[in-house]
């Protein structure tokens, strides 16, 4: 039996040249690797100290406006008076209208994050007047959220600092989407204190995939943001609620608040998804904008928990006292009716206020709708059987599943009002029961519309 037949020796240059390849591959990984940490280390301050401003002028326009400072103990506008709160989101709404008319159609338009995050370029002092005005319309008391301003932003300079700076240390082109949503995440981190809501935000949302960088990138901007933004803003919580552990009947909330938060976040979403579709842009902002304004500024002359982004809804609604609830009382009842009135009246002024040509965040008016609807069932949990549950736990429950139904981000959503309010880990499971029968309820509404739509 003959032996195998020796293979043939490479050339001694051949193996040289290939050497020297695989060490040249060598070094620009490491290149690589530093560049994304020292970009990562980078984007995270600047984001970081921006989100931090944004948030602070935010105050600087509520004192302006309103003369008064949204904080978790005083979320709502009360002492401005009903003839300040009329006036100032009505002259808010004509001042943003004359602005954004300008700037989308007399400038380059500034895309949102999901287009840049598939390529399109941020303009930098469009988006940043863009996000001032986004914050000043919140400020004066308009109907819709405030985060997409520090996602924009972050957005920005992740792109200028790829071009301008990352090329040279060793950033690829492949890695600009990755850093564009990494930047909006970081952007959320550093305004709401929330380093995993905002990783999540670009890995869920944004980028839809997970990897050692995309993690690694999303994660550690986010945190370092989140450091500079509380030591600009504070890390107080967000919401003010109470400490006491879940109970096991948490579960039971979450079981019969489930297909509820789903349907109203499925239409949720799916409304506000035709409402920016259809958002005015053109000179008809002119108009419709201010009277928008207008309106919601005579609805907030009586009902300010309806003002800005939902932060004074949500509270209220976690805020409801339950001492006064005798077994199926009459004012349980007018409490029961009240949350689910201003549920369906900031839904309906914050889908106006899309429409009708202003730009903003879903979020935080997502978890306002929510927490009516699960402070409502509290209520009526104490009626029945006095201290089953808190009402603030109900509206935890019911703030988390319409929100996570809504944006269709369940790990975004989980993480953020835990974040934001400081709860306990005892949530995590009433939380997950209630965020995923919400999500299977919420893809059956939307695929429902989608179909009558095409039909």
């Amino acid at each position: 039996m003959s032996a195998p037949a020796a293979s043939p020796q490479r050339p001694a240059s051949e193996t040289v040249a290939r050497d020297a390849e695989d060490s040249r591959q060598e070094a620009f990984s490491a290149r690589h690797l530093f560049a994304l940490i020292l970009s990562t280390l980078v984007l995270g301050l600047l984001v970081g100290a921006v989100a931090g401003c944004l948030g602070k002028l935010l105050g600087v326009f509520e004192g302006l406006m309103l003369g008064y400072h949204e904080t978790g103990g005083s979320p709502i506008a009360w002492n401005s008076g009903a003839l300040r709160r009329f006036l100032s989101v009505s002259v808010g709404g004509l001042m943003v209208a004359i602005a954004w008319y300008f700037l989308r159609n007399k400038t380059t338009k500034v895309p949102s994050v999901a287009k840049a995050v598939k390529g399109a370029r941020l303009p930098w002092w469009q988006t940043l007047v863009h996000d001032v005005l986004q914050i000043f319309y919140v400020g004066s008391g308009g109907s819709i959220g405030r985060e997409v301003a520090p996602r924009e932003a972050g957005s920005m300079l992740s792109q200028y600092w790829w071009e301008k700076v990352g090329l040279k240390i060793g950033l690829r082109r492949s890695d600009l989407p990755l850093f564009t949503a990494a930047g909006a995440g970081a952007g959320f981190a550093g305004v709401y204190i929330s380093p995993l809501a905002g990783a999540f935000f670009g890995i869920e949302m944004l980028l839809g995939q997970t990897s050692f960088e995309v993690v690694g990138v999303c994660l550690g901007m986010s945190s370092i943001s989140t450091l500079v933004g509380g030591m600009i803003m504070g890390t107080h919580p967000y919401y003010s609620v109470g400490h006491e552990n879940f109970p096991v009947a948490g579960v039971i909330i979450a079981l019969i608040l489930a297909p509820l938060a789903g349907f109203v976040g499925g239409w949720f979403r799916w409304l506000t998804s035709r409402a920016n579709k259809k958002m005015i842009t053109d000179k008809r902002i002119l108009f419709a904008l201010p009277l928008t304004a207008v309106l919601t500024g005579a609805i907030a002359a009586f009902f300010p928990q309806i003002m800005g982004n939902g932060r004074a809804l949500a509270q209220s609604a976690m805020n409801v006292p339950f001492e006064f609830l005798d077994k199926l009382s009459l004012s349980g009842w007018l409490a029961v009716l009240g949350l689910l009135g201003l549920a369906a009246l900031k839904m309906a002024v914050t889908l106006l206020t899309i429409r009708a040509g202003a730009s903003g965040g879903t979020l935080t008016p997502a978890i306002s709708i929510g927490a009516c609807m699960g402070a409502a069932l509290g209520v009526i949990a104490q009626m029945v059987a006095p201290g089953f549950i808190p009402v603030w736990q109900c509206a935890m429950i019911g703030a988390v599943a319409v929100l996570a139904s809504a944006q269709k981000a369940p790990l975004m959503a989980t993480a953020m009002i835990i974040e934001i309010s400081h709860l306990p880990v005892s949530l995590i499971a009433p939380f997950g029961i209630a965020v995923g029968g919400a999500l299977a309820i919420s893809r059956i509404v939307v695929e429902g519309c989608k179909a009558k739509t095409l039909k």
